[in-house]
């Protein structure tokens, strides 16, 4: 079969690219924006990747089109694609009905940390022998690819809340029926398709609603929103997981990992509180399947980390360059403070660009000010397409500037950086190439 994938550069339907070529079909797609890392692990997989506005990618002949959720109506490609009459679906429809059919699907939801968390459980699983699949809206380390068919029965999945496609507007994750659910937080996001909380916390309840009774639900103790959306109803087995949290199933104290009487020696993989609470979810998940909590520390201590979360990019006259996902104001303070730990001495630089929809039109200024405060000095993308004000996010902070470019941005820093420092490049898009640009602007001045 011919599988023609539109916006195949997206981390979730670049990982549907090869889940497919895995599976024996031919794979072409489409996009506008293509940059690492995944349009180097489709380059690797030989696959061709026209531009968008060509109706020519339609004269191949195509078996069914995938849909990317990036995609709405307007792009030339969609409206090629609806007056071809070729069948289409959506990527998360796609996975569900090729590749999760028969697996014990374990699946990652939550605001923050589910690429992290769905990479420790995959990591987990593979360490154990289970040999599992997986789809992450990344690429860990351990496994230098995104997705993986596998040849066990597990299948691990991170789960996002975002729509599914322009014509499936339910969160990708409903179409997953997991088996083990791991509820890692929730917040307000996606202020594009989502009005309020109370819309996403809908969907995670729809999704709740599809775990079997014997199925397990774990979800982050003392979270209130999550705590309201299990009060709409929840059928299946559930435990809490948690740091200090002395009413959770499984928690963190201290160095220790406790579960009932059991208490095991503790160390997080990663740096940072939230990155503890990631592994601690990834092990209970884990344990679900018949993994020892043993075998889960063993793996953990040789997780080698996910692209683009907490990454150094380099270091070039004693500066060094980190890359993180980071955007949205509760993820850059746990990312900041994740840092923090690192280099507890170091002079630390934040570098923002509010890439994501709901950066650029929405954003809580009193708690992204103190996100940012936990830097020492701060470097704000404000482009004119940025639908809030820029002066009270920074008036709060003691050393901050912004530029309405990358190219000014990259000037403003260059006089800023110094010998010692760590600068945090946060971004959910390429930052046009920001983190190299840095790094070659700096050798350039030592040369």
């Amino acid at each position: 079969m011919h599988i023609h994938i539109l916006g195949i550069c997206g981390t979730f339907m670049g990982g549907v690219a090869r889940l497919a070529i895995e599976a024996g079909h031919t794979v072409s797609g489409a996009d506008a924006n293509v940059y690492p890392p995944m349009s180097t692990q489709l380059a690797e997989l030989g696959i061709d990747i026209d531009p968008l506005d060509e109706r020519s990618q339609f004269a191949r002949p195509i078996d069914q089109v995938v849909v990317g959720n990036a995609m709405t109506r307007g792009y030339p490609a969609v409206e090629f694609l609806l007056n071809s009459g070729l069948p289409y679906l959506s990527g998360p429809q796609w996975l569900a009905e090729n590749v999760l059919v028969g697996r014990h699907v374990l699946a990652v939801a939550g605001t923050h940390g589910k690429t992290t968390t769905t990479s420790m459980l995959a990591w987990i699983l593979e360490h154990s022998g289970h040999a599992p699949g997986f789809l992450i809206g990344g690429v860990p380390t351990n496994f230098n690819e995104s997705a993986r068919s596998g040849t066990g029965d597990c299948f691990v999945v991170e789960a996002d809340e975002y729509d599914s496609a322009f014509f499936d507007k339910r969160s990708k994750f409903v179409h997953y029926r997991p088996h083990t659910l791991i509820l890692n937080n929730l917040e307000f996001d996606h202020a594009d398709i989502f009005h309020s909380l109370a819309d996403i916390q809908r969907q995670f309840h729809h999704v709740i609603r599809t775990v079997p009774s014997e199925g397990l639900v774990l979800s982050h103790a003392g979270d209130k929103a999550l705590e309201a959306v299990l009060e709409m109803g929840c059928w299946s087995q559930l435990q809490r997981f948690g740091l200090d949290a002395p009413e959770a199933d499984w928690r963190i104290d201290g160095n220790r990992l406790i579960r009932g009487a059991e208490n095991h020696g503790w160390c997080a993989p990663m740096p940072g509180r939230h990155n503890s609470g990631n592994a601690l979810a990834a092990v209970a998940a884990a344990h679900r399947v018949g993994v020892s909590i043993e075998q889960s520390i063993q793996a953990l201590s040789q997780f080698e980390g996910v692209a683009r979360r907490l990454q150094v990019r380099g270091q070039v006259q004693g500066v060094t360059v980190i890359d993180d996902f980071a955007h949205h104001p509760t993820a850059i303070r746990a990312t900041l403070e994740g840092v923090r730990t690192r280099y507890p001495t170091a002079r630390l630089v934040a570098v923002l660009e509010p890439r994501s929809n709901t950066m650029k039109t929405h954003v809580d200024t009193v708690g992204l000010s103190a996100a940012l405060a936990q830097a020492d000095v701060t470097a704000l993308l404000a482009p004119e397409d940025l639908q809030w004000d820029v002066p009270p996010v920074l008036a709060p902070l003691e050393h901050a500037v912004s530029a309405a470019t990358v190219s000014a941005l990259l000037d403003a820093l260059l006089d800023t950086v110094n010998a010692g420092d760590v600068v945090v490049i946060m971004s959910n898009g390429s930052f046009g190439g920001l983190h190299d640009r840095l790094l070659d602007g700096l050798r350039d001045l030592s040369a």
